[in-house]
């Protein structure tokens, strides 16, 4: 089975999403600035509100991937509020100024995270060497996903390197999550040509596939058929 996550802003996205069939939710807010951390009562009312997992971005502003001390600090009081709630797990990225993983920042979030797993997000696609940088990542035993598209601006031009993740990734606890550009209709091809066992959908089931649109929970059952199927 093919894991499909959703990204949610709200909580009826995180029930359309669950009701299309999604098996998990990675829960943001600022679509239009690539995800922000979302609010404590959000946090609650999503996880209240649905059965499925609810993944949860930490990510203190739009400008970089590239934090200061006070970023950093931050980010370690939301995950420590977050790891309070019932959220399945902390969604979080960071890089050096040298464009390579910030180790030392990630394992501060580990720490901070109380034993929640970690995804790490699309930060990697911007990362020096994301080969590199994604065996820096096999490291960490917390880190349970990564999601990439592979460095291109949509995971559809990027099969080649997917799949070459995915290799790498075998016999690991991390799993390879793809997503950035992917559509309903590209979903099942994509998979078989990758071998990928993890997809992640923002705009592509949302309304009119318009990113601060809703999501569209039709659409959502459709990927999930196509999947299955």
């Amino acid at each position: 089975m093919i894991l499909l996550e959703v990204i949610a802003t709200t909580v009826a996205d995180a029930r359309a999403a669950e009701l299309g069939g999604a098996d998990r939710i990675e829960l943001i807010t600022a679509m239009g600035e690539g995800g922000l951390t979302p609010s404590i009562g959000l946090i609650e009312a999503v996880v209240d509100a649905v059965e499925i997992p609810v993944n949860v971005i930490v990510r203190p502003h739009s400008r970089s991937f590239v934090y200061d001390a006070d970023d950093l600090g931050v980010m370690l009081r939301d995950v420590r509020a977050i790891a309070k709630t019932r959220a399945n797990a902390i969604v979080v990225g960071m890089l050096r100024e040298n464009r390579e993983i910030d180790t030392d920042a990630l394992a501060r979030v580990i720490d901070a995270a109380g034993g929640l797993p970690l995804t790490f997000h699309r930060a990697i696609d911007e990362a020096r060497d994301l080969s590199a940088a994604f065996d820096t990542l096999l490291g960490f035993d917390a880190i349970t996903n990564v999601l990439t598209s592979g460095g291109q601006p949509s995971v559809l031009q990027a099969r080649g390197q997917i799949s070459s993740l995915v290799e790498r990734s075998k016999g690991t606890r991390c799993t390879v999550l793809a997503g950035a550009g992917l559509t309903v209709d590209a979903v099942a091809p994509f998979v078989h040509a990758t071998g990928v066992r993890a997809v992640h959908f923002g705009s592509g089931v949302r309304i009119g596939g318009k990113g601060l649109a809703p999501v569209d929970d039709a659409a959502v059952a459709r990927a999930r058929a196509l999947l299955d199927g």
